[in-house]
């Protein structure tokens, strides 16, 4: 990652001045924003309001998992350009640009809640101290949220008589690769009423590469939400095929491969699974559905995108039930608990779901994650938590089946001859389709995955070769 860091900021130098920045919020995407445009040159403030976060930052220390980004930011601290704080004060007086980079979490009825929105911009307009630098919202927030902000901003700047500078610039960094999106973007969206404003945001990411596409404040927050929408969909739909394939007795992944060729649907997102999870895809959805219950529109595809997302955790536990018979007093080994690989986030994790369920039919489980912790995950469940052990043999240790739920490339290269010696039973449930079934079945293993059937299993094949 080093040498794409050297590479774009000699580019961006080459072209455009230094710009004084300030990121409000220090979470997974602020501070690769912040850490990003420091390592292009410019000077950059991070704010946020946890006390320890700013002081672990400072020190160069990330307290979360993102590859590459603990080298960033030590690199932008110690170059000066990138510094932490808690005060608006400190930070945004002398900023050109704001970016708003702050939780927008669902409410319980699937509205985003703006609450942090609403607060961070009120901070920001009480420390302008007579300066209009332009605002970016970079959190993924509501159809009509630039104007919401823009609303706050003038209350606080009508003596000036200037209008606020309100851009909305919605991100599309995947966690995990997040440092890796920030310096090879394939768009960046920009909207807002002002063109001059627009292209001047769009000037900080000179040098970085991807297409520039500039509309207006609704049209930029709209992108944002269909694109996650749209990859959601891809995902439930793929399951939803899977579930058709166990049925029938069809490989998925031949299936896919075989739509794969056809440039108009790839294969990206088209990987069967327990569902999605995380902080984006599921509240995304939510919100764009309440959005359009509110305004007596309906939305009955991203209904049932949440609805095949949901099913997929039950339809885990169904296939180990009818491997297992009861569950109540199985040993069940976890591999997995984070929503994806490459990220600590338990946040949605389907993991979690499924493990919930399989503890109430009353089996024992033994849990590894490659970066979860018992002592760092106050939002996974104390049962859960008392479960981890720090080795995946060892989760496997007497174990009647193995249940992969996160996908992390890890767990391809445990040896198969020393898991299943560890284990008592022989039974794998394959929840993210990352081992091969052959070898798995060579090790002396039944194999289950998702839209992975033996043929001689299936109901839908079973009824052929008795008509036969």
């Amino acid at each position: 990652m080093g040498a794409v860091h050297a590479a774009s900021r000699h580019q961006l130098n080459g072209h455009t001045r230094a710009h004084n920045i300030a990121v409000v919020g220090s979470g997974h995407v602020g501070t690769v924003m912040a850490s990003g445009f420091a390592s292009l040159g410019h000077h950059v403030v991070g704010i946020d309001r946890s006390e320890a976060l700013v002081r672990a930052l400072s020190d160069g220390e990330v307290p979360f998992h993102e590859d590459g980004l603990p080298d960033l930011v030590r690199d932008g601290v110690r170059s000066n350009r990138l510094r932490f704080t808690t005060s608006y004060a400190d930070g945004v007086p002398k900023a050109d640009f704001i970016f708003l980079a702050v939780d927008t979490p669902a409410t319980p009825v699937g509205a985003a809640d703006l609450r942090n929105i609403r607060a961070a911009a009120h901070s920001i307009a009480g420390s302008l101290n007579g300066t209009n630098p332009v605002i970016v919202n970079k959190s993924t927030s509501p159809i009509g949220t630039g104007e919401t902000i823009e609303g706050i901003i003038r209350g606080k700047i009508a003596a000036t008589r200037r209008e606020p500078r309100i851009v909305s610039n919605p991100e599309f960094l995947r966690q995990g690769r997040a440092v890796f999106d920030f310096f090879n973007p394939d768009r960046i969206v920009i909207g807002s009423r002002s063109n001059r404003d627009a292209r001047a945001v769009a000037s900080l990411y000179q040098g970085l590469g991807g297409e520039i596409i500039i509309t207006n404040l609704r049209t930029a927050e709209m992108i944002k939400y269909v694109a996650n929408s749209f990859l959601a969909t891809r995902i439930s739909f793929i399951n939803e095929v899977a579930r058709l394939c166990d049925a029938l007795g069809v490989e998925v992944d031949h299936v896919v491969a075989g739509i794969g060729h056809d440039e108009r649907i790839g294969t990206h997102f088209f990987k069967p699974g327990i569902g999605f999870g995380g902080s984006c895809l599921p509240k995304d959805i939510a919100a764009l559905r309440y959005m359009g219950e509110a305004l007596g529109v309906s939305t009955p595809v991203l209904s049932a995108v949440q609805q095949v997302n949901q099913h997929q955790r039950t339809d885990a536990v169904r296939k180990l039930r009818s491997l297992l018979g009861s569950l109540d007093g199985k040993r069940i080994a976890v591999w997995g608990l984070t929503f994806k690989a490459q990220t600590e986030d338990t946040r949605e994790s389907p993991a979690i779901d499924v493990m919930g369920l399989l503890l109430n039919e009353g089996a024992e489980l033994r849990v590894y994650d490659p970066v979860v912790r018992q002592r760092e995950q106050p939002r996974v469940p104390a049962r859960i938590r008392d479960a981890l052990v720090s080795d995946p043999l060892e989760a496997a240790r007497g174990a009647d089946a193995l249940a992969i739920l996160t996908d992390w490339s890890e767990f391809q290269t445990v040896p198969l001859a020393g898991l299943r010696s560890s284990m008592t039973g022989n039974v794998i449930f394959d929840g993210r389709n990352i081992l091969d079934r052959t070898t798995a079945e060579d090790a002396g293993f039944v194999y289950v995955g998702v839209g992975r059937p033996h043929p001689a299993a299936t109901p839908a094949t079973r009824k052929a070769g008795a008509a036969a």
